[in-house]
């Protein structure tokens, strides 16, 4: 009888060990990880200075570092920022990797060469006044950074970026909910917005806040879409259901362009 029981006991473990494995083998998103750095300037010489840098130096040694699809956005032409800061999107399998990152490029003798007019800047004369640094994992209905194609030139192109500021952690959380579970990601994705990327904001100065980007041919494309998806009956339901009442107490609204040497 207990030669049984063990022999039972013994089966129920095998099979929840089979369960377990077969539930761990099954494929899944793997969401990424995203660090946006902003360079704030004040002189042309600067910006020169810092598109030679990111041009010629930092994105070829992301690139051997495997990471392929860096984007670099400046502000457009009449936004209060342009000329004055440069937007650097970081895509990574892991925050371990965005962690690794400075000791990778340390180790790059060929970055440390080519760069070294960055890297050995005098303190009087920084190529840079100032580096804000935000972290972002991916949304759970677009884990992954999607490459956008456009048939217009970078200069024309229209790359929005937007981020929803929540009063509180629960209004925000209901706002991710509302992309996710809600809908309003396959909304976007039905009406061709072109996402980049969703990213909830893990650290960064204006928490609790997500952060998204959308990309348009040209200006007159982007105004369009945006009077079509304003009046479109999903999001009319979308926007008055009272569970996501209030989740937006800010929407930060920037409009970018691609440098010629972007990824993206």
């Amino acid at each position: 009888m207990n030669s049984f029981k063990t022999l039972c006991r013994s089966i129920a473990t095998v099979a929840l060990l089979l369960l377990f494995l077969m539930i761990s083998c099954q494929p899944s998103a793997r969401q990424e990880f995203y660090q946006l750095k902003v360079y704030n300037f004040s002189t042309a010489s600067q910006e020169a200075r810092l598109d030679k840098y990111l041009g010629d130096s930092y994105l070829p040694a992301l690139h051997r570092a495997g990471i392929r699809h860096v984007g670099v956005f400046k502000p457009v032409e009449g936004e209060d920022d342009y000329g004055k800061k440069i937007y650097v999107l970081i895509p990574s399998r892991s925050i371990g990797d965005l962690v690794n990152l400075p000791g990778i490029l340390e180790r790059d003798k060929e970055y440390t060469a080519d760069a070294a007019d960055y890297i050995d800047a005098p303190y009087n004369a920084p190529p840079y006044d100032r580096i804000e640094v935000t972290l972002m994992r991916a949304f759970m209905d677009m884990p992954m950074l999607q490459v956008p194609r456009h048939d217009t030139p970078p200069a024309e192109r229209i790359y929005e970026m937007r981020s929803y500021e929540s009063a509180t952690e629960k209004l925000y959380e209901k706002k991710v909910h509302m992309f996710n579970q809600g809908g309003e990601i396959a909304l976007f994705e039905r009406l061709d917005f072109n996402a980049v990327f969703y990213g909830e904001v893990i650290s960064g100065s204006t928490m609790p806040n997500l952060i998204y980007m959308t990309t348009f041919p040209d200006r007159a494309v982007r105004d369009e879409y945006w009077s079509i998806f304003r009046v479109d009956p999903e999001w009319l339901i979308l926007r008055d259901k009272e569970e996501y009442a209030n989740t937006v107490s800010k929407n930060v609204t920037l409009f970018l362009r691609p440098t010629d040497y972007s990824d993206i």
